[in-house]
């Protein structure tokens, strides 16, 4: 009889044949270190630690390699803003993907194709501030990490993006999808 237990096994056998390994645990609960103390995304944590959301407390950044906007890959983008908080270990999370993958594999694999950090928004469909309102959210290459697709879909949930990963999980950035199965085009500085 075919039920929930039997098509997840299914998906699960699937992405072993695919990927060479087992798809990545994502209800344990289970997060990376937090190095840098990244408060809980709740309002009342990121109001103590980052100050309220808006424009007040950004900084510039000029990523270590050009990054492309993902709707329109022919121009540049050569800074952008973040929270002034975050821009440090920002600036050593690009570092560690540039020394792992170099220029070329980073266009290969287009970990240049920025979505965006700052905007002063709530989240998508709900009524509490988006982690981009304080500037201290990035995503990349939206187009193959769509907002509902999981692991068996998304680009970076494929083995050629562990090392990505690990370079924001060694500074205590939280990917959406690796820790919830869905938004894989979003890294956060607040824990979930």
């Amino acid at each position: 009889m075919w039920g929930p237990q039997t098509e997840y096994a299914s998906d699960v056998l699937a992405y072993y044949l695919r990927h060479g390994r087992m798809p990545p645990c994502w209800r344990d609960g289970s997060e990376p270190p937090n190095p840098n103390g990244w408060p809980r995304d709740d309002l009342q944590a990121l109001e103590a630690f980052y100050g309220p959301p808006g424009a007040e407390r950004l900084v510039r950044i000029e990523p270590p390699y050009p990054h492309r906007l993902a709707w329109d890959p022919r121009k540049t983008v050569r800074h952008f803003l973040c929270h002034r908080k975050v821009k440090d270990s920002l600036e050593r999370v690009l570092e560690r993907v540039l020394n792992h993958y170099g220029r070329e594999g980073i266009r290969e694999l287009r970990l240049d194709l920025w979505g965006g950090c700052f905007n002063e928004r709530k989240i998508r469909g709900g009524t509490r501030w988006s982690t981009h309102a304080w500037g201290i959210a990035l995503d990349y290459d939206p187009a193959r990490n769509r907002f509902k697709w999981g692991w068996d879909r998304a680009a970076f949930a494929r083995p050629e993006y562990d090392a990505w990963w690990q370079c924001w999980e060694a500074e205590g950035w939280i990917s959406m999808g690796r820790q919830r199965n869905f938004d894989w085009m979003h890294v956060q500085a607040a824990r979930l």
